[in-house]
């Protein structure tokens, strides 16, 4: 596979950053030239941002059509952050902040303020897996400022629709039917708004069941069809629709099978499966860079932390004062389809490596 690093002037970092500027407010990086000129050119009542998680590039060549909805609509590829995963790359549509900045870099965060793995949207010990009750760690040490608080400063309604969230009731996840219904009836509204909208189902079948089955297929398929109708109906509406992500399918190598690495550890893993943050040993170094090269030598790329700061692979700009702390000496970036597990998964489908499958997605608008 071939490797593609972030692009920090055109990601989805940049498209929070043109919404924010779009209401007149400074946005914290570069703005996005492509979603300037839509939000240009066609000044809407309401601006909904509807973001798939999961569909790259790459997974809408292989299951939708070239003249169906989506592909029809593309505006341009363009790039995810580093890691090319949900909590980073949602974070930063959120938040218009990369990584870096944020300190929302996987699934997992090493937080050195209470010395644990952080899984950051449960607020539990990944190790563990208890509940951390002394605080929300993430949001005590890393928080920020969302663009639906900012924008509803100006006097905007703003709106955000999760199926996990209010007005979504815990362990009764919506249809896509009835989430779409619910965006739509947001979009009826009189008033101008900004409405963010979130549908996790495609990322959850992918990580089940890899990337090329036809339950995949039939899926997106599904969540095209169902867009286009709601847009059909749809008035003074500019439509963005996007990714977090791309999708590959992948394999697992478990860490306690590969004992050269695992006893020059300190702890388990972070990050991400793809995204391997990992605290050594004082003195076993060259160990570690031994044993990768010898299991590894194609399929993960090892950086040292300064390596991985000097080329700036989670953003550019000011580094969050507290990212150093919760990098370890080396992170190894995935650059095949193998992820490494701390333990056994049934997993066959993942992102968060480096390359453009998993790096590159989709801006789509509609006017409508």
């Amino acid at each position: 596979m071939s490797v593609q690093y972030p692009d920090y002037q055109n990601c989805i970092a940049n498209l929070a950053c043109s919404l924010l500027a779009h209401y007149g407010i400074t946005p914290p990086n570069p703005t996005l030239p492509a979603a300037d000129a839509l939000l240009e050119a066609h000044p809407a009542k309401h601006v909904l941002v509807l973001l798939i998680d999961g569909m790259g590039v790459s997974n809408m060549e292989m299951h939708l059509a070239p003249d169906g909805f989506f592909r029809s609509h593309l505006v341009t590829p363009y790039s995810s952050t580093f890691p090319p995963t949900t909590v980073a790359a949602t974070t930063a549509m959120l938040s218009g902040l990369t990584p870096n900045q944020s300190g929302w870099l996987g699934w997992v965060g090493y937080f050195p303020q209470v010395d644990r793995n952080v899984i950051y949207y449960w607020n539990a010990d990944n190790d563990t897996g208890e509940a951390i009750q002394e605080c929300n760690v993430p949001w005590t040490y890393v928080p920020y400022r969302s663009l639906k608080d900012r924008i509803a400063e100006t006097g905007t309604q703003t709106y955000a629709r999760l199926p996990f969230l209010p007005p979504y009731q815990p362990g009764n996840l919506p249809s896509l039917d009835t989430f779409l219904h619910d965006v739509e009836e947001l979009c009826a509204k009189d008033e101008p708004s900004y409405i963010y909208a979130y549908w996790d189902a495609l990322d959850t079948l992918m990580h089940k069941n890899g990337v090329e089955g036809e339950a995949v297929g039939q899926l997106m398929r599904q969540i095209e069809k169902r867009v286009a109708e709601m847009a059909s109906r749809l008035t003074d509406t500019l439509l963005l629709i996007t990714a977090d992500h791309g999708h590959i399918s992948t394999r697992g190598a478990e860490l306690l099978r590969y004992p050269e690495i695992a006893e020059c550890l300190v702890r388990m893993p972070s990050i991400e499966l793809r995204t391997v943050n990992l605290f050594v040993k004082p003195g076993m170094e060259k160990q570690l860079e031994a044993a990768f090269a010898k299991h590894f030598p194609e399929q993960f790329m090892l950086l040292t932390k300064e390596q991985v700061l000097e080329k700036q692979l989670f953003g550019t700009g000011e580094n969050h004062p507290l990212l150093e702390g919760m990098l370890g000496e080396y992170i190894a970036i995935a650059v095949s389809d193998l992820d490494i597990v701390n333990a056994p998964s049934d997993h066959k489908g993942n992102h968060a490596g480096i390359t453009p499958e998993e790096m590159t997605i989709p801006l789509i608008a509609v006017n409508c």
